[in-house]
């Protein structure tokens, strides 16, 4: 069976929605808690074409970027305005029957200090869930949400988002995103930490552009070597920045601003001027130009420049507006989980899966191998389900993950592979996945060996929660089970079923050799050494023996 195969095999589901297929419609509002906005929209979902209509948007400037320059936390101020503004959402969602509610936070939240007791706190206040996702997990959600509102025509797309906080480059087509960046510079960020004067001093512009500069170079000369020969890209911006610079250039030149702004056109050679002009005016001049708003005037200038580095450094000569990014992503992203899109986006339902091997092809895991064991992890959470244990099933895929990626500390050291394992998922662009979950996958495979987890160690403290603490926990021990099952490595049990006895709180594993004469002598002696975290965690005992030995339970 193949990767492919194998992760499609336990698909994932929610099953406490109501059937997505044969639904004829829900509603669906999508939250992105920015540097420096937070923006809701909720959209009805027709499974059935399948598609998306924007039904309403919500919009409100927190500036949760404003943090503490000593200690880089988010500040209580800034948090108080943003949780007033998620009621607001929450409230308007709610009003309109959403479904669902999909909440994700970026740049600010992932670098403060206190980003997680934020999110923390969110939940406890408004009962609301939000993942924290990596830049490149953003990237990807910004291309999808970008896809959904334009045809690619089998053209490379170059695709700039200008945030509070971060900017994200894609280079993608129609099919998939080649490249996915995201830098740490944004509107928000460089006017709090590069602009010292208003109007801005010639010092101060050159400094701004420079840094902007030396940011942006080098994802920029990695995108520029995934274009093939001969291909001519076409660069599409979206965001509130290059949306607030579209509506000026509009109003300059027609008195009128288009709707929608999709598809609107500006040149290099504008965007330029543009960005020279604002160079020379103050807050208030800024605030005067029709289109721009009082608290996007603050802060047009850091983030038209970004634009016209980049387009410098991309040597594009015009933009494309596109209005749609993370937000229509978010949506997308989740129609995509259920299975709802079987187009050429359906080729990106499969990330996880693709992003994970991807991960393993580059620290050189052996494939044949860690299939195995997260075939067997998997087939044990499976069996055990409704038995032993009660998570949703959707936990099957960290599992998975965590099965594939467990040796890949190896590619550092053997010594402590286990803790090197947990390092190298940690830090990898592992798409699909929230900044939780990667959290959760790292420390599954960080404890496939050695200690269980305790609560003296760093990366245990990291989860987030008492319960993904537990999950680790019971999840792990499952791995360590499946590792044992193949102790040499030659795939010599063939498969497993496991038979559980209430009264005696027995889990008979009846073994199946894969080659005759074999006895599995080691396999049985690692299960043995490796089943006590198992048995612990799960209150039973295991007794293993080849071919299927159980009694027959009533």
């Amino acid at each position: 069976m193949s990767t492919i195969d194998s992760i499609e095999k336990h698909k994932f589901d929610e099953s406490n929605l109501k059937d997505d297929r044969q639904s004829t419609e829900f509603i669906v509002a999508a939250i992105d808690i920015g540097t420096n906005s937070i923006h809701m929209v909720v959209a009805r979902v027709d499974p059935k074409l399948p598609a998306f209509t924007i039904i309403a948007k919500e919009k409100d400037t927190v500036r949760l970027g404003e943090k503490d320059p000593k200690t880089g936390n988010l500040t209580q101020i800034a948090m108080d305005r943003s949780i007033s503004a998620l009621e607001r959402c929450q409230e308007l969602a709610t009003s309109l029957n959403a479904d669902r509610i999909i909440a994700v936070a970026t740049s600010a939240v992932r670098e403060a200090p206190n980003g997680i007791a934020f999110i923390q706190k969110i939940a406890l206040k408004l009962g609301l869930s939000v993942d924290l996702i990596s830049g490149v997990e953003e990237a990807r959600r910004i291309y999808l949400g970008v896809l959904s509102a334009m045809e690619f025509d089998e053209r490379p797309h170059i695709i700039i988002d200008i945030g509070g906080g971060s900017t994200e480059l894609i280079l993608a087509d129609d099919r998939d995103a080649r490249f996915l960046s995201s830098t740490k510079i944004g509107a928000v960020r460089l006017t709090e930490d590069l602009v010292n004067s208003d109007p801005i001093s010639n010092e101060d512009f050159k400094n701004l552009r420079a840094h902007i500069k030396g940011m942006l170079e080098r994802p920029i000369e990695r995108l520029r070597s995934e274009l093939k020969a001969n291909e001519i890209p076409r660069m599409v911006g979206t965001s509130g920045t290059i949306e607030t610079l579209a509506t000026m250039h509009a109003l300059k030149n027609s008195d009128t601003i288009p709707n929608p702004l999709n598809g609107y056109e500006i040149s290099y050679k504008e965007i330029q001027e543009m960005v020279e002009d604002l160079a020379k005016m103050d807050y208030s001049q800024r605030f005067a130009i029709p289109g721009i708003s009082d608290k996007r005037a603050e802060i047009i200038l850091a983030g038209a420049t970004i634009l016209l580095e980049a387009m410098t450094l991309l040597q594009t000569d015009s933009l494309i507006v596109c209005e749609r990014s993370l937000r229509e992503g978010i949506i997308v992203n989740w129609m995509l989980d259920r299975g709802l899109i079987a187009s050429s986006l359906g080729y990106q339902s499969q990330v996880r899966a693709r992003s994970v091997m991807k991960i393993a092809y580059k620290y050189q895991v052996e494939l044949n191998y860690s299939e195995r064991i997260a075939n067997f992890a998997v087939d044990l959470f499976e069996q055990t389900s409704g038995i032993l244990h009660n998570w949703d099933l959707n936990y099957r895929q960290l599992l998975w993950a965590a099965a594939i990626l467990h040796n890949c500390g190896v590619y550092i050291s053997h010594a402590a592979h286990h803790k090197h394992s947990y390092y190298l998922i940690r830090n990898a662009e592992l798409l699909g996945f929230t900044e939780v979950e990667l959290e959760i996958i790292a420390n599954i495979a960080r404890y496939h060996r050695k200690s269980k987890p305790k609560k003296k160690h760093q990366n245990y403290q990291r989860l987030p929660n008492k319960e993904s603490r537990h999950l680790v926990s019971e999840l792990s021990a499952m791995l360590r089970i499946a590792v044992a099952l193949d102790r040499r490595k030659i795939g010599a049990i063939a498969a497993f079923k496991c038979e559980y006895d209430r009264d005696s709180q027995i889990l008979y594993l009846g073994l199946t050799p894969s080659f005759p004469n074999d006895d599995c002598g080691l396999e049985l002696w690692s299960l043995n050494y490796k089943k006590p975290p198992f048995e612990e965690e799960y209150g039973i005992k295991i007794l293993a023996r080849l071919d299927s030995f159980a009694p027959q339970l009533n």
